[in-house]
C-alpha cells in the first residue's frame, strides 16, 4: 500500500525546495512551516426531523506577517485538519505572489451539503460563524466561498457575525451577493484570472489561443467560467468534467450552450447534457487527452505520478488548489510539460476579494470594468514577476512563484522584526 497523500506534507516539500533557491538559512523561513493558529470546533445542528447532528469544522490562520488572514471555506465530505492546514499555506503565498496585503486563511466543514436541506445549511453556516466569532473579523481573517459555499453562504455567514457585533460589517467576509456589499466581477474573477495567465503563457510559448485544444477539470464557478472565457477567446475546448462524470467532442463542445443548460437549473450536472457527436469519458481519460492546454479545476492531488506519465497536454494551467501532487509534477518537469502553478493561476479569486474588502472598508462601489482591469493589471504583473524569475533562476514556474512568495514574506518577517 503507497504512502498516504497529505497534501500539507507536499506543500512543506515544495517550500523547502524554493527556500533553498532563494538560498535562505531554515531560520529565514521556519515560521511558515507552522501555521500561527488551529482552530477545531464542534458544530451541532438541529436536522428538519428534529435530532441533533454534530460536524467538525476548522479555521486554519497560516500566516498573517503581510495583513489579515484571508481564505475560503469549504463544505466537503473529506475535509480534514492537514487539507485545511495546506489550503491555508497555499493562500499565504498565493496573496504574496500578486502582492495583495494579506495573509493566509482557510476554513473547512466535514459535511456533504447535498445530504443537507437549506435549512440545515443555513443553521450549520450561522452556527459555524458563532463558533469562529472570537478569531475573525475585517481586520483579522475574512472568509470567502470555496467549494461547495457561495454568495448565499457568504450572506448567512456575514449576518450571524453582524449579529454578533450589534452592527452590520460587510467586510468579514467578501464574494457575497452584490445587494448586501459583494462586489461585481467576483463571481468569475477566478475563471477569469485562470483565463489572463492562460493567455499570458500562451503569448510566452508562442502560440495563438485561436484553435488551442482545452480540457477543463471542473464545470463549476472556476472551471465552468475558464471553459467559457477560453471558448471567446477562440479556443476550442474538447472536453469538460464535473462530479457526473467527463464529456468529450474531438471538433470541440459549444460551452456557452453547457453552461446555460447546467445553470438553468438547480442541481443539473453533465450526465444530464447531450447533443450529437458527444462522447463520455473517464476524469483519467479527460486528464491524459492530446490537447494544447489542460485545466484541473476541480479538487487537489489529481496528476499524480501515474498520471503524469501519460499526460500529453503541453501546458498545463492549474485552477484548483494543489491538483498536481510533488512527485507528479516531477514527472511533468522531466516531460517538459509547462506547468503555471495554482498559486499564481487561480488567484484572480482573491484578488478581486481585495477588491471587494477595500469597497466595503471605503463604502463605495466599482463599477465591474474597473474590478476586471485591475485584476487583469495585478494577475499579468504576478505573471511576469514569476515568469522573470524562473527564468532567472532557470527553474519551473511553480517554483518561480514560490520564489517570490516566499521572498515577500520573509522579507516583511524581518522588517517586522519578527526573525
Amino acid at each position: 500500500m503507497g504512502k498516504k497523500y497529505n497534501p500539507y506534507d507536499e506543500m512543506l516539500q515544495v517550500l523547502d525546495r524554493a527556500a533553498e533557491m532563494l538560498n535562505l538559512e531554515e531560520d529565514d523561513y521556519i515560521q511558515l512551516k507552522y501555521p500561527e493558529r488551529e482552530l477545531k470546533v464542534a458544530i451541532p445542528l438541529r436536522m428538519d426531523d428534529g435530532s441533533i447532528k454534530v460536524f467538525e469544522g476548522y479555521r486554519v490562520q497560516h500566516s498573517g506577517v503581510r495583513g489579515p488572514y484571508k481564505g475560503g471555506m469549504r463544505y466537503h465530505q473529506n475535509v480534514d485538519l492537514d487539507e485545511v492546514k495546506a489550503l491555508a499555506a497555499w493562500m499565504s503565498f498565493k496573496c504574496a505572489v500578486v502582492n495583495v496585503p494579506y495573509g493566509g486563511g482557510k476554513g473547512g466543514v466535514t459535511v456533504d451539503p447535498t445530504k443537507l436541506s437549506k435549512g440545515e445549511l443555513e443553521r450549520l453556516t450561522r452556527k459555524y460563524a458563532t463558533l469562529l466569532y472570537p478569531v475573525i473579523g475585517p481586520q483579522v481573517d475574512i472568509p470567502a466561498p470555496d467549494v461547495n459555499t457561495n454568495a448565499e453562504v457568504m450572506g448567512w455567514f456575514m449576518d450571524a457575525y453582524s449579529t454578533l457585533e450589534g452592527h452590520l460589517s460587510p467586510g468579514v467576509v467578501t464574494g457575497k451577493p452584490i445587494e448586501i456589499g459583494g462586489s461585481l466581477g467576483r463571481g468569475e474573477a477566478t475563471g477569469r484570472g485562470i483565463m489572463f495567465v492562460t493567455r499570458e503563457i500562451s503569448k510566452k510559448l508562442n502560440f495563438s489561443l485561436k484553435g488551442a485544444k482545452v480540457a477543463v477539470q471542473g464545470a463549476g464557478n472556476v472551471g465552468g467560467t475558464a471553459a467559457k472565457l477560453l471558448f471567446r477567446e477562440g479556443c476550442q475546448v474538447v472536453a469538460l468534467s464535473d462530479v457526473s462524470g467527463a464529456i468529450y467532442n474531438e471538433e470541440g463542445l459549444d460551452i456557452e450552450e453547457i453552461i446555460e443548460f447546467l445553470q438553468a437549473e438547480r442541481g443539473r450536472l453533465l450526465k444530464d447534457y447531450n447533443t450529437p457527436g458527444l462522447s463520455r469519458i473517464s476524469n483519467e481519460e479527460l486528464l491524459t487527452l492530446d490537447v494544447d492546454i489542460l485545466i484541473p479545476a476541480a479538487l487537489e492531488n489529481q496528476l499524480t505520478a501515474d498520471i503524469s506519465k501519460n499526460v500529453r497536454a503541453k501546458v498545463v494551467v492549474e485552477g484548483a488548489n494543489g491538483p498536481t501532487t510533488f512527485e507528479g509534477d516531477k514527472v511533468l518537469e522531466d516531460k517538459g510539460v509547462i506547468v503555471v502553478p495554482d498559486i499564481l493561476a487561480n488567484c484572480g479569486g482573491v484578488i478581486v476579494s481585495y477588491f471587494e474588502w477595500v469597497q466595503n472598508l471605503q463604502s463605495f462601489s466599482w463599477d465591474e470594468e474597473r474590478v476586471n482591469n485591475q485584476l487583469e493589471d495585478l494577475i499579468v504583473k504576478g505573471f511576469n514577476d514569476v515568469w522573470n524569475t524562473a527564468q532567472e533562476a532557470d527553474t519551473t514556474l511553480r517554483m518561480g512563484a514560490y520564489m517570490v512568495a516566499i521572498g515577500r514574506i520573509v522579507t516583511a518577517t524581518k522588517m517586522r522584526g519578527l526573525a
